[in-house]
């Protein structure tokens, strides 16, 4: 009876949710391996501030599955993200008082680690009417990539003691 048992668990898939990379920076942060601030965490999905924000609070939502594509994430953890993904999102504007956000997801294209993540980033807060300009004609946009270029040269590593306000912010806002 036991060697039937066994051998109809030969050969078979693994769930994805046992899946794990060793080389994966985010399934390392999974096993405990690499420190990280942790805002949110469910059987599913935890949501973690980046190390390198664009902006104070950039918070990263990310499948406890090893999955490197969006495209090939299945429907069942893509809903247990996008709720994260909301959630987090709405604590986060209470959190920051900014609820101007950027949500990105990369594939492959500008992707650091090859796991499935989404990116909740603040939006800048602009300078007060003050220091801003007289009428619209008078404001000069940067191109899409002279934006870019300035929010890079911006980033700062993240600072440990400012992680630790900005996850309790955020967690008592879950």
């Amino acid at each position: 009876m036991t060697s039937f048992i066994i051998k109809s668990h030969e050969n078979r898939r693994l769930p994805l949710t046992w899946t794990r990379d060793p080389e994966c920076a985010f399934c390392r942060i999974l096993k405990g391996e690499i420190p990280a601030g942790v805002v949110y965490e469910d059987d599913n999905v935890i949501a973690i501030l980046d190390i390198m924000p664009l902006r104070r609070g950039h918070t990263l939502v990310i499948p406890k599955a090893h999955i490197s594509r969006l495209s090939e994430l299945p429907s069942d953890i893509a809903a247990s993200l996008g709720a994260v993904v909301s959630k987090v999102a709405r604590a986060l504007t209470e959190a920051l008082d900014n609820t101007g956000l950027n949500v990105v997801c990369n594939q492959e294209y500008a992707q650091a680690v090859p796991h499935v993540h989404y990116h909740i980033i603040p939006a800048p807060i602009l300078g007060g009417p003050a220091q801003g300009p007289k009428s619209i004609a008078d404001l000069v946009l940067p191109t899409h990539s002279e934006m870019h270029q300035k929010e890079f040269e911006a980033r700062e590593e993240l600072d440990d003691d400012d992680a630790v306000v900005l996850v309790k912010g955020i967690r008592a806002r879950l």
